[in-house]
């Protein structure tokens, strides 16, 4: 712990407490003050007028960044142990709550490896940002244990996650075509994170996030209604934002795809009981396909044969999209919107000047340097929006096309793409040799699973089979 005052700490999380509940920005590192670079200096007023004070964390020192890329690294390989050694969901809680108290309401949410893909965005192509080793090593490792492990840094590491993950109360299954459809929100908003960061447009990721207010106990009231509407929804929409816009979330899911080490719903034998169905929340556990009936092997032949058409279809007109997109998305990256202000103030003589203009001719830079850096990000942001529009027609085409395509199994099985390694569905599997004490007789787990089997259609013969394998 941090050197702070144990009833200092218990007034922060009670002052938490009223915001969730009344309440009905930003991840990033102290390298920038309100998660996008300053580009022009404070303009100074003569009226009087002060600039309002930004709520920040203070920045903290080297030796602080790395004691935090220490608790990160011990934290995600507890989170691995437990989750898939020990197999417990009880364990897995108890770290979650300490990542959400630490890296939650404790470091306010500065040590954020979703916020740090700007940063990590930006230094590519930006020769005069250099990203902070620290911020590197946050940004890898949660994705380096993800392809080992699979996806326990959202499993109790992160508290964005953490905090979503208190509020689950009744959660319900959405449609297939619906989560299909809301699943393409983290690709785009992760291309777009990256497009403005690229840009030096603005670090949007760390502007919308949701939480942050939360954490920091402090924030613009629309960003804390936005937050309180996560977790709203996330009483019956189990973690809404994790599942449907994270953007980092994309690129951990493409990690777990190929983690070695996975946590799977039993160690042996699958008896088929459907009790991990039921106790998933987000609907991630696969079910059996053996002996189902089948469509005729020419139709769906037919069908992939359209969708391989149509895919290069899907690319071009997303990128077209994207390109048509480019305009507008370019008017928030300053000197755009500086530029057009200054045309605009230019062909409409009587037009009072704006702030941003009169700020910009008090800091005695050319003209024509704003136009060029302006001409610059609109064609960049333009490029940009092509590339990323054609890789969402992509990734919508090869979603459609995965759909499309069945295969086998045998049991049940977690999506390894998707599953947060969260152990909910460990301690419902009587083929689970650890888990065998839940299923005695008189026992509350084994009273809640018999329950659940009778809501499942599941007999109590195929528990036994389960208790006995």
């Amino acid at each position: 712990m941090p050197p702070q005052a144990p009833a200092s700490l218990w007034r922060r999380l009670a002052r938490a407490l009223v915001l969730l509940a009344f309440a009905l920005g930003v991840p990033g590192w102290v390298t920038t003050a309100s998660g996008d670079e300053m580009r022009f200096p404070a303009p100074t007023f003569t009226n009087g007028y002060k600039l309002p004070e930004t709520t920040v964390p203070e920045p903290t020192s080297q030796t602080q960044q790395w004691i935090d890329v220490g608790v990160l690294v011990a934290a995600l390989s507890l989170a691995s142990w437990l989750a898939i050694r020990k197999r417990t969901r009880k364990g897995v809680f108890a770290l979650m709550m300490f990542s959400l108290i630490y890296f939650g309401f404790i470091k306010q949410g500065c040590v954020c490896p979703i916020g740090a893909i700007q940063n990590v965005t930006l230094s590519l192509f930006d020769s005069n940002y250099a990203v902070p080793m620290t911020v590197l090593v946050f940004f890898i490792t949660p994705l380096a244990f993800a392809l080992f492990f699979g996806r326990v840094f959202c499993a109790s590491v992160c508290a964005l996650g953490a905090i979503q993950d208190l509020v689950i109360l009744k959660p319900i299954n959405l449609p297939r075509k619906l989560t299909i459809g809301l699943s393409m929100i983290p690709y785009a908003y992760l291309g777009v994170a990256i497009l403005f960061a690229a840009t030096n447009t603005g670090f949007v990721i760390c502007r919308y996030d949701p939480f942050i207010g939360f954490f920091r106990l402090s924030g613009n009231a629309p960003y804390l209604y936005l937050g309180a509407g996560f977790l709203l929804a996330g009483m019956f929409i189990a973690r809404p934002y994790c599942r449907f816009f994270c953007p980092y979330g994309v690129l951990l899911g493409f990690m777990s795809r190929f983690a070695r080490w996975h946590l799977s719903i039993t160690p042996s034998e699958c008896v088929n009981c459907r009790l991990c169905e039921k106790s998933c929340p987000f609907d991630y556990v696969e079910k059996p396909n053996v002996g189902l009936a089948r469509e005729n092997r020419a139709v769906g032949v037919q069908r992939l044969g359209y969708l391989f058409v149509m895919l290069p279809c899907l690319i071009v007109l997303g990128g077209w999209v994207g390109h048509r997109l480019s305009v507008p998305m370019s008017r928030y990256n300053h000197a755009v919107m500086v530029a057009e202000n200054l045309l605009m103030e230019k062909a409409n003589p009587g037009m009072t000047p704006s702030l941003e203009t009169t700020t910009f001719r008090t800091q005695g830079t050319p003209e024509e340097k704003l136009m060029a850096e302006a001409r610059l990000v609109r064609s960049r942001m333009n490029a940009g929006g092509w590339l990323l529009g054609g890789l969402l027609g992509l990734v919508f085409g090869t979603k459609l096309i995965g759909v499309s395509i069945s295969r086998t199994r045998k049991d049940y099985e977690v999506d390894k793409t998707h599953c947060f390694s969260c152990a909910r569905c460990c301690p419902y599997c009587p083929s689970d040799a650890i888990h065998k004490g839940n299923f005695v007789p008189g026992n509350p787990a084994d009273d809640g699973a018999l329950a659940l089997a009778k809501q499942q259609g599941t007999t109590p013969e195929a528990i036994a089979k389960g208790k006995s394998s």
